[in-house]
Order: structure tokens, then sequence, then C-alpha cells
């Protein structure tokens, strides 16, 4: 009997568009022989399936099934898709968990601590992986332009501390750029993250472990044509995504090494992307992890899978059957 496969998608962010683009990647990469798929869309109080494009039906958030004439249809799995909260950040694991529902991705506590960039960034530092100078601002707070400058210096970014997709990220070259650049990132969330600019080649690394076995994916180069990769870069192709990266054989093992040594640090689960900066002298230096990564057909993890000679159909398999680690 085939299993029903929930391709959860949506959210309360910006990123809504790139998660639904996400989900119908999913749609078209995974085995339909072997599951019955349907996507669900959570946005706000309104969660719903999408029998077809015009006929959507209401989640029951008891028990995350839904009525088809006269039937209860419940799944057997979901594959979070959500970009941004709550699916990124431990809240719809955390509901997962509550009504034993196996789902795709990381736990509650390593979702919930990646999900917020200031604090996984100093985590992870104590562990002693590399990470650039930051300073965090909560609702409320404010900081002075020349405190900037002081400690972190120009360039700098200044982004939303949780969330993707380069929404509100402001490269910032003066002071006078500071408190808009400030304003705009708060427009996006309730946390604001300053971070030192790190000069250097930005690679990403995807990565899965099941029970069975750890697949470390190729690394992936990213030359941005705009200032830096921004949602243009990302999304309307204004960028090179060079797969595998122009780095060398033995660069390209410890990149992999502590991407791996980083997904067991936080215990997690499902495909991860991890990002970095190799700056001079061959430094990895960490930028983000990325729990819930871009699913698209373009997307990084669909590419260097295809570039490590691996069929998509069969990692989702893997992923769905392998939950359980």
């Amino acid at each position: 009997m085939k299993k029903n496969i929930a391709i959860v998608a949506g959210g309360d962010s910006s990123e809504v568009v790139v998660s639904l683009k996400s989900a119908a990647g999913l749609y078209s990469f995974m085995d339909k022989e072997r599951y019955n798929l349907f996507i669900v869309t959570i946005v706000g109080q309104i969660w719903q399936v999408e029998l077809t494009e015009t006929e959507k039906l209401t989640i029951d958030k008891n028990d995350f099934s839904f009525n088809l004439d006269g039937e209860k249809t419940k799944f057997d799995f979901a594959y979070i898709t959500i970009h941004g909260t709550p699916g990124e950040n431990g809240i719809l694991q955390g509901y997962f968990e509550l009504i034993g529902l196996p789902y795709s991705c990381c736990g509650v506590l390593a979702a919930a601590l990646t999900f917020n960039k200031f604090t996984c960034n100093q985590y992870l530092k104590g562990f002693g992986v590399k990470v650039a100078e930051s300073i965090v601002l909560r609702a409320g707070q404010s900081i002075l332009e020349q405190e900037v400058a002081e400690k972190i210096g120009f360039p700098c970014f200044v982004k939303p501390n949780v969330g993707g997709s380069s929404f509100g990220v402001t490269k910032v070259k003066s002071i006078e750029q500071v408190q808009p650049a400030i304003a705009t990132a708060f427009a996006e969330g309730e946390e604001v993250m300053i971070e030192a600019f790190m000069s250097g080649t930005e690679i990403t690394c995807g990565i899965y472990k099941t029970k069975n076995k750890t697949q470390v994916l190729p690394v992936t180069e990213v030359v941005s044509e705009n200032e830096f990769f921004d949602y243009d870069a990302k999304y309307k192709g204004q960028v090179q995504e060079i797969t595998p990266a122009r780095i060398s054989a033995s660069l390209t093992e410890r990149v992999q090494k502590l991407t791996s040594a980083i997904y067991d640090i936080l215990g997690c689960k499902g495909i991860v992307r991890i990002d970095y900066i190799i700056s001079e002298g061959e430094i990895i230096n960490l930028l983000e992890v990325n729990t819930t990564p871009g699913m698209t057909t373009t997307s990084f993890i669909p590419q260097q899978i295809a570039a490590a000679g691996l069929d998509i159909k069969d990692v989702m398999t893997e992923i769905i059957e392998n939950e359980n680690i």
C-alpha cells in the first residue's frame, strides 16, 4: 500500500513564494509509483491540502488529516519545505512530534538553533568553527553608528537574524547607511544581526545522513554578479553556480569534513546545506546552516545531487524511509 506523503509548504515570512517553488520541485522529484503525494500549505491559521489548483480541503489540526468524500485521509510522513516560520524554526517540528508524525528534517532544538543565525554561530564558535564578528539587536534595542564602525567595521552586512532568501539584507559601506539598513532588517523580523564582511570565495555544501550512510555532496562555488548573493542572484539567475567548486581537492575534503562535523554537533537530520566563505590562506568561515534548503529544480541541492551521480528520486526515498536515524 502506498504511503501518503505531505509536502508541507507556505509559511508566514517573505519566503512563502520560494517555499511553494520548492514544493513543486519536491513533487517532481519524488517517486509517484511508491507514494501518494499531496502539497499541504500552511499560511497563518489556514492549513489546506491542494488536490487540484482549484480544489483545496481544510487540514484538521488535531491529527493533520483531511476528509475527502466523508473519508478521513491521514499522512504517513511530512516533508517540510517551509523556508522561515513555522517550518524552519522548530515550531512545526514540535507539532509533528506531539501528534507522532515522522518528518523530513531536523528536530525542534536543531531547527530553532540554526534558524537564529547569531545564536547558531556563537554556539558553533565554541567548537572551533570560524565565524564573522557580529552584534545582535533585539526589538526595542538600538546602536550608535560609531559603535558599529568600531566593533564591526565597513563594509558589513545588516540582516534579519531569523529569515532567509536575503530578504531585508543590506551591504553597508558607510556610517550613513547603518540606521536605514537596521530599519530595513527590522521590517523583516524582531532581531537584527550586524555582521562583519568576509572577503573570499563563497561556497556551499549539502549533506544528509540516514541510518545506513553519510552522504556529503559536492561543493558548489557561488559567484554573484551583484554586490552579494542577494534575492535576485538566488532566484533570477544573476549568479554563476559552479559544481564542483574551483578549489583544491584537499580544501574540498576539509569543507566536507567540517560540514559533516557541524551536522553532528547540531544533531541535524535530513538534507542540510551549509554556506561558507573561504578567505585568504584557505580559512573556512561559516556563513550559515540551512536545515530546509531550497529544493526548486535549479536549487543547489538538486545540482549537487546530480553532480554526485545520484538519482534525486532515490535520495528522496532514502530521506522518507530513514526518518528515524
